[in-house]
């Protein structure tokens, strides 16, 4: 896997990063970061802000590129399957960091009552090793995403040291900005977007949807039915 993809797919996730930021995500050593965005600028494929970098149309066509290579050498057959396993902690986890920013679904935790974190930090340590094996399967099947486990675990050891904000804040390697990321990767890998996943999202609510009016008007039904017998 060549660096210049690690570095290209870095950029696309976080927008805009220092060679630090990249060097840490990659896990890449500073010394060989630098260098690579020093030609990927001269080739026109990025464009640097003072100490940060962005991608280019030239540097995302040749991310595309690149993307499509490694898809080429997996096996998307068992990719796919592991992506369809990724819903169940997916799910888990949005959940979780809504509860963490909203008690009750809909007031917002100041985070003054500690029993009520502690459960949530809880959760997210069981989420973590629950995680883990699937992780690891994924990672043996699209080796680029080697980084991920590292910074899961760096992420949590910096929460249950009690600095709280590398739970969910943006711009920071947060669990919730390295689960992201990993989403991404994993919705590119498997040949989707997130439109195409909104989209089918939004078609099983809607059947779901469906298919519980349809058992309510079933169940109408038998009740009038009954009724009628009764009568």
């Amino acid at each position: 896997m060549t660096i210049e993809l690690w570095v290209l797919q870095t950029l696309r996730l976080k927008g805009m990063a220092t060679g630090e930021d990249i060097g840490s995500a990659t896990g890449a050593p500073a010394g060989e970061v630098e260098p690579v965005l020093g030609e990927l600028g001269a080739a026109g494929y990025l464009e640097q802000f003072r100490e940060r970098y962005r991608l280019t149309k030239p540097g995302r066509a040749r991310l595309d590129e690149l993307l499509a290579a490694e898809r080429a050498s997996l096996d998307l057959a068992r990719l796919a399957e592991a992506y369809r396993e990724f819903g169940a902690p997916n799910s888990a986890f949005k959940q979780l960091v809504t509860d963490w920013q909203l008690k009750d679904g809909g007031t917002f935790n100041d985070h003054t009552d500690a029993d009520y974190d502690a459960k949530i930090l809880h959760r997210l340590g069981e989420l973590h090793d629950g995680f883990g094996p699937l992780l690891e399967r994924l990672v043996g099947l699209a080796p680029r995403l080697a980084q991920y486990p590292r910074r899961f675990t760096s992420a949590l050891a910096k929460v249950r040291a009690g600095e709280h904000i590398w739970l969910a804040r943006p711009m920071i390697d947060s669990y919730h900005t390295v689960w992201f990321e990993l989403h991404e990767d994993l919705i590119g890998l498997a040949g989707s977007s997130r439109a195409a996943e909104a989209a089918a999202e939004a078609a099983e609510g809607a059947q779901a949807a469906a298919e519980a009016a349809a058992g309510r008007a079933e169940a109408a039904e038998a009740a009038e039915a009954a009724a009628g017998r009764a009568e």
